[in-house]
């Protein structure tokens, strides 16, 4: 038996992002592994620390024992602090370190990986100490790693890979949690449509309609009269999502119609990351 085929493209994904995270950190000299990304308090030794720990709970290694400064003002909520334990760990740990020991996380992922049997429907404890399904978990690799791919490479300059599996991966996760973001976080009225047009490397024309109970759905049929349509490019609606930006910073990239307080409730409502 191997991977189950429902898994391949989660795989697939992760192997892309982190062989692609690899070569765009080996090269690095010391001063550069200490450049700020995106991701608010990180640098991009941080996103490599967090990808390595990531992975090593997804292989089942135990948590770092481990006392956290109490100055990271970056860390405002448990989920962040008990992510920051496996960053805050190495973060003294030298260049040579850093390569090496993702190295060598990638073999043993990329070996789990080639030997799991497991139906995807198996409950695992995933990143987090979170139990749930091993499909969902393997998904949400393949989202998070993807998004800290990009996140290096804006630090680095070095764009690239805006379509690749972990793309459509991420748009998927991201097109899921629409309607609720519409419906209930942004509190868009009953009866009402909202369009989403986004454009560039994935693109993607979706509607949320919201019932007279007040639940969203998503589709891909037009709608006629939307009480908003937000039109934006692929890389913005990223970042919106992940936390990386807010919607004033990247105002110039947005085009909104219609009911301008549900548009900006919307853009305020879209991160999905803790």
């Amino acid at each position: 038996m191997s991977l189950h085929p429902s898994l391949q493209s989660y795989a697939d994904a992760w192997t892309h992002s982190v062989e692609a995270i690899s070569e765009l950190v080996t090269p690095l000299v010391e001063g550069e592994w200490n450049r700020a990304t995106p991701c608010p308090g990180w640098s991009v030794r941080d996103v490599v620390s967090h990808v390595i720990g990531t992975d090593c709970e997804m292989l089942g290694d135990p948590r770092p024992i481990h006392t956290l400064p109490r100055d990271l003002y970056h860390v405002q909520n448990e989920s962040q602090r008990y992510q920051e334990i496996q960053v805050d760990v190495r973060r003294h740990h030298t260049a040579p370190e850093m390569v090496s020991e993702l190295e060598y996380t990638i073999i043993r992922r990329s070996r789990q990986l080639r030997n799991e049997t497991r139906e995807p429907s198996t409950i695992v404890r995933g990143p987090r100490a979170v139990e749930e399904t091993l499909e969902f978990a393997m998904r949400r690799r393949a989202f998070d790693i993807w998004a800290h791919e990009q996140d290096l490479r804006q630090a680095l300059g070095r764009p690239g890979n805006l379509d690749s599996p972990g793309a459509y991966v991420t748009r998927d996760m991201l097109l899921a949690v629409l309607p609720k973001i519409v419906a209930k976080d942004a509190g868009a009225p009953a009866g009402s449509a909202v369009v989403f047009d986004v454009h560039g490397p994935v693109e993607f024309l979706r509607t949320v309609r919201i019932d007279a109970e007040g639940k969203g759905t998503i589709d891909g049929a037009p709608s006629l009269g939307p009480a908003a349509t937000l039109a934006l490019d692929w890389e913005t609606y990223v970042r919106l999502s992940c936390g990386r930006v807010t919607p004033e910073a990247v105002a110039d990239r947005i085009k909104t119609e219609g009911d301008a307080d549900l548009a900006s409730a919307i853009l305020h409502s879209l991160t999905v990351t803790p």
